[in-house]
């Protein structure tokens, strides 16, 4: 099952505010595409690189390993809202 865009976007702002445990709550419904790759991010916040890298490989988006994260959450926002 796809992530609706609002779930999806919710998380983000709330990874942006620092608010981890609530961003993974919502994405780790979801095991593909966008929310994978989100979910990638708040493990790299968290400082867990395996698990970061298990998601970044589900979601596809190994390019983007070594992004710094709130950078990488903001393209993440701004591709969610085109």
């Amino acid at each position: 099952m796809s992530a609706p865009n609002n779930e999806l976007l919710q998380a983000v702002e709330l990874a942006l505010a620092g608010k981890w445990d609530a961003a993974h709550q919502i994405v780790q419904q979801y095991e593909d595409g966008t929310a994978a790759w989100i979910h990638a991010v708040l493990h790299k916040m968290e400082g867990d690189p395996g698990n970061a890298r298990y998601w970044y490989r589900r979601a596809d988006r190994m390019e983007h390993v070594e992004d710094e994260p709130r950078a990488e959450l903001a393209a993440i926002q701004a591709e969610l809202k085109i």
